[in-house]
């Protein structure tokens, strides 16, 4: 299933929690879209599958330190509208977001966004009543305006006016806490508005970014029928989708996924091991281990962690002891594993990251060479548990918890008799089942609780190197006065940029939607690199709808589409949808 990385994470200074660094608050720092920009080749490298992303979408403190995203203000603002006292987001600029995800396909990586339908913040018409900028950067006339009917009241929400709606009937009313502004999907007034313009946005977000995936928030607290619906419609359909329903139980997280109406549609964060993880390594509990998680009762529906932004600054929740133990579980077992990227970078990337990238790297492509098939415990005491998994080419883990000795273990495997074995971390020499299959292995101590007490054993041989696998982009830019980009009028006007490879073939399909001709009237599609002449343009003529150019970028670098209209009797929507292949390395931001 690959590996993903959780690819931001949040910091304390000064008492408060604050997100990755920027440069509106941290002098010198790139933005997080132009840091994984430059960073895409070599977690490629590392042998990482995909990013997952923070909320793309502008927040209430906008770039401010402790804007995460999920005080979601405009969904459709994704860093290029003054807003909320910034035109970037905490993470940087719409251009540059599509320049990521272009990046991140020309090394062969996934993209999963942070899709937050659960609440928003920042009112700004009164109680319940959002309104946002339109393309001119001035005007309330952005599209999804919401008003009070589309929010949850009640005694236990902040000024619960009429016509505030009841809450929807969640998975979970009693963990169903307030966090600003929570929308209702099922009770809405007037009914059905809220789902028709999330469906509306899901749409415009994926197609607008080319995004691979997403991470649902809190379906905790949100109807699951639209939930299923969402990941069901329109571009959202045929994209992976995972969900964050935080709870331990497993049988909940079952009944989430497996019953109608999810289906077995999305994936669920695996809390479950989550917990079990943190038994062993800071309360001493291996046995929690034993058939740990969500994933040991279905794998291909469990997206597994050790931490996230979440557990690692709660008190309580986060695992402070052994960390890398718990990744030698995550890594070496079932489930589709995400590391936490403030346990993965160093302190030189983010000031209070952890730094575990060497020995992550490691078990990375132990786990993407050779853990395949089933699960099975071979071994297991107070203090170590050995894992086999059964599929080809075998692999053989053990961990031991114990920060006073090591351990001699004698287990049986499935390798068969007199089978050589290699320890693909490097801290035990080769060994060979006996003539009963059986495997004897030495167990370091988990010395300082430094969680280095772990090996990993297979059959000899392996040491492929992960490869980058590009494939191109498609990103549509809409022109349309209530989004982010203006409608087109008479004049000439910049409609669009992309980020393209050095070679990269560029293809730009322009479809008008509604235009009022005159008779002679025009308009002219031109593709030009970042001051630079004209290479490609494409003349539209009265009555027509559609047309495309096609050129090959001469140097890496941003190109802009520009369009010039004459004759046009008002304003004329469009869509814009260009192909091309983003670069593989951005030296200006490369980590």
């Amino acid at each position: 299933m690959g590996v993903a990385l959780i690819a931001w994470g949040r910091f304390m200074k000064g008492g408060e929690k604050v997100t990755v660094p920027a440069p509106d608050t941290d002098p010198g720092a790139p933005w997080l879209w132009d840091f994984l920009a430059g960073a895409a080749g070599n977690l490629r490298r590392a042998g990482f599958t995909a990013l997952q992303l923070p909320p793309a979408s502008k927040a209430q403190g906008g770039a401010d330190a402790g804007c995460d995203g999920y005080g979601v203000f405009d969904p459709r603002d994704l860093g290029d509208k003054p807003q909320q006292g910034s035109i970037p987001t905490r993470y940087g600029s719409a251009d540059a977001l599509r320049r990521l995800i272009a990046c991140c396909h020309a090394a062969g990586l996934d993209v999963y966004l942070d899709v937050v339908l659960h609440q928003l913040i920042g009112e700004n018409g009164g109680p319940g009543t959002f309104r946002y900028l339109g393309a001119d950067g001035h005007t309330l006339n952005g599209r999804g305006p919401m008003q009070p009917g589309c929010f949850r009241g009640g005694t236990d929400n902040h000024d619960p006016i009429p016509p505030f709606r009841p809450e929807d009937a969640v998975p979970a009313p009693r963990d169903d806490f307030p966090f600003g502004r929570e929308k209702v999907y099922q009770k809405c007034e007037p009914a059905g508005y809220t789902i028709s313009d999330a469906l509306d946005y899901g749409d415009w977000l994926f197609r607008t970014t080319d995004a691979d995936g997403m991470r649902f928030d809190d379906v905790k607290g949100t109807w699951a029928p639209f939930v299923s619906q969402f990941m069901r419609s329109r571009s959202m359909a045929s994209k992976f989708a995972y969900a964050e329903y935080f709870d331990g139980n497993p049988e909940l997280l079952d009944e989430w996924a497996t019953q109608p109406p999810m289906q077995s549609r999305s994936l669920v964060a695996d809390f479950t091991l989550h917990w079990a993880l943190q038994a062993a390594c800071d309360g001493g509990n291996v046995a929690a281990l034993n058939g740990a998680g969500y994933a040991s009762r279905n794998p291909f529906l469990a997206c597994t962690f050790v931490d996230n932004p979440d557990t690692d600054t709660s008190p309580g929740e986060q695992i402070i002891s052994s960390k890398l133990l718990a990744y030698a579980f995550l890594l070496t077992t079932e489930g589709y594993p995400f590391v936490y990227g403030k346990d993965y970078f160093g302190n030189d990337v983010w000031p209070g990251a952890y730094g575990l990238k060497p020995w992550i790297d490691n078990l990375i492509w132990i786990h993407e060479n050779l853990a395949s098939g089933n699960t099975v415990t071979r071994y297991l005491d107070d203090h170590a548990i050995v894992l086999e998994r059964t599929g080809h080419p075998g692999l053989l883990a053990a961990l031991n918890f114990d920060p006073t000795s090591g351990h001699e273990i004698v287990c049986e495997t499935a390798f068969g008799a007199n089978v050589r074995l290699h320890d693909y971390t490097g801290r035990h020499p080769d060994i060979q089942t006996d003539a009963q299959g059986r495997a004897s292995l030495t167990l370091p101590s988990n010395a300082r609780l430094a969680g280095q007490s772990y090996v990993a054993f297979s059959r000899s041989g392996f040491d492929a190197a992960f490869k980058l696998q590009p494939r191109s982009t498609s990103q549509t830019f809409f022109g349309a006065d209530d989004l982010d980009i203006p409608a087109l009028r008479n004049g000439a006007a910049n409609v669009s940029r992309v980020y393209a490879g050095p070679g990269s073939p560029i293809r730009a399909a322009l479809e008008l939607h509604g235009a009022a001709w005159v008779p002679g009237a025009s308009i002219v599609l031109e593709l030009a690199p970042l001051d630079g002449a004209v290479i490609a343009s494409k003349t539209i003529r009265h009555g027509e709808a559609m047309a495309a150019l096609v050129a090959s970028a001469r140097e890496q670098g941003w190109h802009t589409l520009s369009a010039r209209a004459t004759g046009l009797a008002g304003t004329a929507p469009y869509e814009i949808t260009v192909s091309y292949n983003g670069a593989q390395h951005m030296e200006e931001s490369r980590p």
